[in-house]
């Protein structure tokens, strides 16, 4: 229950984040299209479904490359993705994907 209250005010405030700019978060965000901009892309190994992130909500992406990068989201080709990001990379490219319909 804790997490759901701090996630949901995360996500009610998300005006304390830097602001997005979309532009370069598509510069930034061209190696995600590799995998996340594939229609029904299916990872083989380990075998997931690869989202898609345009439309998604800004909030989340941001909190989820973040939680990428801090290593508490397990996933080593997203942790090395994230890795090299900083806030500003993380909020423009959260602006860019969710920005897409």
């Amino acid at each position: 229950m804790k997490k759901i209250l701090t996630l949901a005010l995360v996500l009610s405030s998300f005006q304390l984040f830097a602001e997005g700019d979309v532009e370069n978060g598509k510069k930034i965000a061209y190696t995600c299209t590799g995998c996340h901009g594939i229609p029904f892309y299916q990872n083989t190994y380990p075998a997931y479904h690869v989202p898609r992130l345009g439309g998604q909500n800004e909030a989340y992406i941001a909190l989820a490359l973040k939680a990428y990068r801090s290593g508490e989201r397990s996933h080593s080709t997203m942790q090395a993705q994230a890795g090299n990001l900083t806030d500003q990379d993380i909020a423009d490219i959260a602006a860019y994907f969710s920005s897409l319909k």
